[in-house]
């Protein structure tokens, strides 16, 4: 995809493993050779529910937030990277805290890569969905939820409620009061198609998506910077909650480095 005119040209990330070893092309250009959307790379091991993969960024010392967000983690080419990915997959997913947090509004805004995502075959708007235990959430918390453009689906462990304003649609899926995240799962393969999840985070829904064996692979920004801190909620790895016993195991697919950032795709071992 060519810049607009005017616009800075994208930032370029260097292949450093395998056959590809110093390649150097786009974030954009990088999502087109992996071909996501393709029916063959969108299939979950088990085949009833979606394919998933997480997103996340941390600093070199595991931080995900700085001073509570997750945007000043990474560089151009992961921003450029963030919103790649979202042009191939049929949903995202986010956890209700990381949705407040970040302020999350329409996940394509860009025209050209509303486009982009026509021509692949998907609707022009990824489901947006939002696991929330409480459904405290509103419009002003979450902008997203007053677009009338957004397509949005709350998933939760809750029997009843719903929120006070927008018009959502729900999946309620619980076992032993909590959200059964792969009965949630098939739930959205069933009511709408979706084949592929990206995962926001946080880390909270990364940990129970590990944990409930719901993970195919992990897109892991490494940024070359130091966050410090000693409060365990302001230093949240990429994922939080009980150990994972044993522990999931990745295979290492790529590994991209882009003005001192590193770039790493895993696929998780089964």
């Amino acid at each position: 995809m060519s810049s607009a005119p005017g616009a800075a040209a994208p930032a370029v990330l260097t292949s450093l493993i395998g056959e590809a070893a110093g390649r150097r092309a786009t974030a954009a250009q990088t999502i087109e050779h992996l071909r996501l959307w393709d029916p063959d790379s969108s299939v979950a091991p088990e085949g009833r529910r979606p394919r998933v993969a997480l997103n996340m960024a941390c600093t070199a010392d595991g931080r995900t937030t700085l001073k509570g967000r997750s945007g000043p983690i990474g560089n151009r080419a992961d921003r450029e990277l963030f919103h790649a990915l979202r042009t191939t997959v049929d949903a995202v997913l986010v956890g209700a805290g990381t949705a407040r947090a970040e302020g999350y509004r329409r996940l394509v805004r860009d025209e050209a890569h509303r486009q982009l995502r026509r021509e692949r075959g998907l609707s022009e708007e990824p489901l947006a969905c939002i696991v929330s235990a409480s459904l405290a959430l509103s419009p002003e918390s979450v902008p997203l939820l007053a677009d009338p453009a957004a397509r949005v689906v709350i998933l939760t462990s809750s029997p009843a409620g719903e929120l006070p304003a927008g018009a959502p649609e729900y999946v309620r899926a619980a076992h032993e009061g909590k959200l059964d995240l792969q009965a949630a799962l098939v739930e959205l393969r069933a009511r709408w198609g979706v084949r592929t999840v990206l995962c926001e985070g946080g880390p909270h829904l990364n940990g129970a998506l590990l944990a409930a064996g719901a993970v195919d692979e992990l897109f892991l920004t490494l940024a070359p910077k130091l966050g410090g801190g000693s409060d365990p909620q302001a230093s949240l790895r990429i994922v939080c909650g009980p150990e994972l016993d044993p522990p999931v195991e990745l295979e290492l697919r790529d590994a991209l480095e882009s003005e001192g950032c590193l770039l790493l795709r895993y696929e998780v071992s089964r």
